[in-house]
């Protein structure tokens, strides 16, 4: 697809520390067609963007509140008020366990770039550069872990749903798409709670989700969801000789589902392409893909753009 929507994973989480205010608004500056907001909540209930249930791999909470680790050696952001995580400095994200950055040429791991931001805030920022520049940036959040957070008596779905709504995100036109890799809050969210948004079901690669990738558990997936987001690998696969596609892509589309894969970064290759620009062309051109997850949107937007230009009838 030479109009595939570009979606900024975390924002511009290739240049800066993913999930600040920073890599959102370069993002949009950038050309991005979609924001992501990864979406968990803190102990007072309020939600906070961040991709993890934990903070030890992009704060500094272990230097700020010692002590206050599970008794896996993690701190949870359940396990903070608000008022709390306001005090932590977000940093490039860390390897589990380690100080060494998760991607070394990246934004330099020691340095501070902004503070744990709320989904109020980032929504403020994106509607206000909406207006600023003229342009639809959409929004693209996740439910993060909705059982986890049950288990902590917090229902996260109708959380993110009532303040999506009071920014007017409510309707299927909205510039706007509710994610989750859960399939039954998924489906609450679209029949319970009434969610109008686009939906996609996220899918790993894990056992787990093999059901739903089927001919006929994607058929059931299109009843509640509007598209899949796979892993890319569920979609192509390096063979011995060479990149082969799968037959999701082909299923998918005959359940009316669109497709957006992740996750799509310079600095982490598949075997089979020698750049960013290549890999995305691949997946744009030859897969069909009606959206992509990048770490680096500009790269993905002129990519998307010169295949766009190329198909143009002069």
């Amino acid at each position: 697809m030479t109009d595939a929507i570009v979606i900024a994973h975390r924002g511009a989480s290739g240049y800066l520390p993913e999930h600040t205010l920073a890599a959102k608004a370069l993002a949009h500056g950038l050309g991005a067609d979609f924001l992501e907001q990864d979406v968990v909540a803190s102990r007072d209930a309020e939600l906070v963007v961040l991709h993890d249930l934990h903070l030890d791999e992009v704060t500094d909470v272990a230097q700020r509140f010692p002590g206050r680790q599970r008794s896996d050696g993690r701190h949870y952001v359940v396990d903070f008020d608000l008022t709390e995580l306001r005090t932590l400095t977000v940093f490039e994200r860390r390897r589990p366990g380690s100080v060494e950055a998760r991607f070394p040429r990246r934004f330099p791991v020691a340095t501070g770039c902004g503070r744990v931001v709320t989904l109020e805030e980032e929504l403020q920022l994106i509607q206000g550069l909406n207006k600023s520049t003229g342009r639809r940036v959409g929004i693209y959040p996740e439910i993060k872990h909705p059982r986890w957070h049950f288990e902590h008596g917090i229902d996260l779905a109708q959380l993110l749903i009532t303040r999506l709504a009071t920014f007017g995100y409510t309707g299927f036109d909205e510039a706007a798409y509710l994610q989750c890799f859960e399939a039954n809050e998924l489906k609450r969210a679209r029949n319970e709670l009434g969610c109008q948004l686009k939906m996609i079901q996220l899918v790993g690669t894990e056992p787990e989700y093999a059901e739903l990738l089927t001919p006929d558990g994607l058929r059931r997936v299109a009843a509640y969801a509007n598209g899949l987001g796979p892993h890319h690998t569920q979609l192509l696969q390096n063979e011995p000789s060479g990149p082969k596609k799968t037959p999701l892509a082909t299923w998918a589309a005959e359940a009316g589902l669109q497709l957006h894969p992740y996750t799509f970064r310079a600095d982490e290759l598949p075997a089979y392409v020698d750049s960013l620009e290549e890999w995305l062309e691949t997946f744009m051109l030859e897969v069909g893909v009606q959206g992509v997850f990048c770490d680096h949107p500009d790269i993905a937007v002129r990519v998307r753009n010169t295949l766009a230009s190329r198909s143009r009838p002069r």
